[in-house]
């Protein structure tokens, strides 16, 4: 099967920055790690596992992070484990799921490989690095785990998933844009400068990104709402709000799709069961 990888590192406001990318059939994804005094803050994917090597190994790493447990964030930890002896923090919800083989889909397994199991030890309120206290923000919606890490000293936040895009089009089947939006709201209650997140890598201004995103899924579920009070059914929702059909709908057998956007939305108000 063949997949396209490539691998780019960098250095960005004093941030190492390892992006690893896999196409194929026309579809596109990549994902980041970023490492600040001594701290790794996830780990790419297995199937990347090649390419992220000697980046791992170049770097001067204490202590692994997790925001949280989707494959293409967690997928070279056992090597980071096994091979550099290296601790991993993760939120406990799904310290379990991590120490046995995963359960998704197969055309996940084809873009990220088959994460191996590894042993992840529970993240607090507050971790050290060698420099540093970091804040460990739950912001939930995208992952129920997920998490962002605010580094104190430097003010940088690290935010997992939780931006991606900022005209949010398609989400997975168990995402919660209501969630999502209070996750936000959360992130911006605390102070910081730059913003580094794990498929969009840096953003510029980042907090103006982030109030952005905010704002247009606000706009968009409030659209949602008053579609579905005037008597559209989800469906005539999707296809007035999301007239394009994207490929990672078709090819996710509709994991990914923008009808997940409409009916947790729909939901949350008690408008349709779940």
């Amino acid at each position: 099967m063949l997949l396209k990888k490539s691998f780019n590192q960098q250095t960005i406001k004093g941030v190492q920055a390892g992006n690893g990318t896999v196409a194929f059939q026309g579809v596109k994804l990549n994902v980041y790690c970023f490492v600040l005094d001594g701290v790794l803050i996830d780990t790419g994917a297995a199937s990347l596992e090649k390419e992220f090597k000697p980046f791992f190994k170049q770097q001067d790493i204490d202590q692994v992070v997790i925001t949280h447990f989707h494959e293409d964030h967690t997928g070279c930890a056992a090597f980071l484990q096994n091979e550099m002896n290296l601790p991993i923090y993760m939120n406990d919800m799904m310290l379990d799921y991590c120490k046995k083989k995963p359960d998704y889909p197969l055309y996940r397994k084809v873009f990220w490989g088959k994460r191996p199991p590894f042993h992840a030890e529970t993240i607090g309120k507050t971790f050290s690095s060698r420099h540093a206290t970091w804040d460990v923000i739950e912001t939930p919606g995208h992952a129920i785990d997920h998490l962002a890490f605010l580094n104190r000293e430097t003010g940088q936040l690290f935010t997992g998933d939780l931006y991606c895009q900022e005209k949010t089009k398609v989400i997975l089947r168990e995402e919660s844009i209501p969630t999502i939006i209070d996750s936000l709201r959360k992130v911006l209650t605390f102070d910081f400068g730059d913003v580094f997140c794990c498929h969009a890598g840096f953003l510029e201004d980042g907090r103006a990104a982030l109030q952005r995103k905010l704002d247009y899924l606000l706009d968009l579920q409030g659209k949602i709402i008053k579609h579905y009070e005037d008597g559209l059914s989800p469906n005539q929702i999707s296809n007035t709000l999301f007239p394009k059909k994207y490929p990672i709908t078709m090819f996710s057998s509709g994991e990914w799709n923008s009808m997940h956007i409409i009916n947790s939305i729909l939901q949350e108000q008690k408008f349709i069961k779940q």
